[in-house]
């Protein structure tokens, strides 16, 4: 008998698909990706699996190491390649929904589990951040996972999903941080205030030796990283999870800049990680508050206790980082899960069943698929619009001849460091302006706009042999060798 597929299945496969695919293509590119791709690399080199090393002489202390093992293990299997840093992102990502989709079947029906798995799915964070080296997906399977067993325990109260909840805490423990336990309590306190099912459902959990298990899988990590590089327990709990959320320029970051914004940021966020479909609820939300008939249904909906829970799921992440002028849009992840339900559920109505309404919600679902695999598909066939080295990386070192180094001046771009494998490296004018003595050239990268200063104040004309969309290379000949 041939197996049958839904059109659902179909659309939920391909739009995965088209990010498994995306991944491959486009380089590392920005900040983000390159570096944690190298602390990856740097982890998988070194077979140092306590402490990830941001250079090989600096550990990073800024986050644990979960997101950075998996990288680091993909890379042992499949090469050191842009697929292989991004593929455990996408896997996480396919957790969280399956957890989703368990969770969201088991209260509200079939239907609704399948449109909140396409729109989550489609929802712009969750799809750019499927196919990105990032330390988020994880945060955000490990707080599914946290949520869908907690809720699940009443359901199908057995030990898989009970302890399943304390599992979910160590792994966004190992993922993140003490964030993972602020993200999961805030949520808990006005549920177990105001809802005494809920109230009821928590008390059933194995407490005692639930926290034990977390304690168990994370604090080791935590302990061996201490004592293998003392310091890091004061920078990463103080640092990165107290001034970091007070002091919207805190100037303590030992591997970069401080996201400083103006506080409640995250609202907007909030609109741009949930796009399209953020734009959609605004919409019908101010539509029902508007009609009093609506508002009073909306606010009626109180009284359900199921909804509630996914209220307060996706509404505390950005109401805590409401007061924090620290932030970045990848923040959102955690929330969107939860409000992927909500929106299906609110798209449950006959304007949305007919036709037109179905016509509109497919038109959303693949609007960020297609728009982001578009925009992978033309940096990958003009590399320069695109803020890599990788390609000015891989020309100087195909033509370079023994003993010419790669260098750059004053700055060396996390993706050229990747992409040399760890092979760069930086120099000052004042080092150029010392070498001209020896015999060996060099390739130099630069900014665009420097080179015609560099010529000057080296007294040699410079030719441009390669561009990146942000440096210049150009070669600086040695000295002849009977000099």
């Amino acid at each position: 008998m041939r197996l049958r597929l839904s059109p659902w299945w179909w659309a939920l496969g391909a739009i995965l698909g088209l990010r498994l695919a995306s991944m491959a293509w486009m380089p590392l590119a920005g900040t983000s990706e390159p570096r944690y791709a190298e602390v990856a690399r740097l982890m998988a080199l070194r077979g140092d699996w306590i402490t990830p090393w941001f250079t090989p002489e600096l550990p990073f202390w800024g986050k644990p190491p979960l997101s950075f093992w998996t990288e680091a293990i993909a890379f042992k299997l499949l090469g050191v390649t842009e697929f292989a840093a991004r593929l455990p992102s996408w896997l996480a990502t396919l957790g969280g929904m399956a957890l989703l989709f368990v969770y969201a079947r088991a209260y509200f029906g079939e239907r609704i589990a399948r449109g909140a798995l396409l729109i989550y799915v489609s929802c712009a964070l969750v799809f750019m951040a499927a196919g990105a080296v990032l330390t988020d997906p994880f945060l955000a399977l490990a707080t599914t996972w946290a949520m869908v067993a907690l809720a699940m325990s009443t359901k199908a109260p057995g030990p898989a999903w009970r302890y399943g909840f304390f599992v979910a805490l160590a792994l966004g423990l190992l993922a993140k941080g003490p964030l993972m336990l602020v993200l999961v309590a805030g949520p808990m306190v006005p549920l177990a205030m105001f809802y005494p099912s809920l109230r009821e459902s928590f008390k059933r959990l194995p407490w005692a030796s639930g926290l034990a298990l977390m304690l168990l899988l994370s604090v080791p990590w935590y302990l061996l990283a201490e004592q293998k590089t003392p310091g890091f327990l004061n920078y990463f709990l103080v640092g990165e999870h107290f001034l970091r959320f007070i002091d919207s320029g805190w100037t303590g970051d030992l591997y970069g800049v401080a996201h400083k914004r103006m506080k409640g940021a995250i609202w907007g966020e909030v609109l741009v990680a949930s796009f399209p479909w953020g734009l959609v609820a605004l919409a019908m939300l101010l539509r029902h508050l508007l009609n009093p008939m609506q508002r009073a249904a909306l606010w009626q909906t109180r009284h359900d206790p199921d909804k509630a829970y996914l209220l307060a799921w996706a509404l505390f992440t950005p109401i805590f980082f409401t007061v924090s002028g620290n932030i970045l849009w990848t923040y959102v992840l955690p929330a969107l899960a939860a409000f992927s339900v909500l929106m299906a559920l609110a798209l449950d109505t006959a304007a949305f069943t007919r036709k037109p309404g179905q016509r509109l919600r497919l038109s959303l679902t693949w609007l960020m698929p297609l728009l982001v695999t578009g925009y992978t598909a033309v940096v990958t066939l003009q590399p320069q619009l695109l803020n890599t080295e990788k390609h000015l990386v891989a020309y100087a070192m195909q033509r370079r001849q023994a003993g010419e180094p790669l260098v750059y001046l004053d700055h060396v771009p996390f993706s050229a460091t990747f992409y040399s494998r760890g092979q760069v490296g930086v120099v000052t004018l004042k080092d150029l302006g010392q070498m001209s003595g020896r015999t060996a050239g060099l390739y130099l990268a630069l900014p665009k706009n420097n080179l015609g200063e560099l010529s000057q104040a080296l007294n040699q004309p410079l030719a441009p042999l390669f561009e990146s969309s942000e440096h210049v290379l150009t070669l600086i000949p040695g000295a002849p060798s009977g000099k």
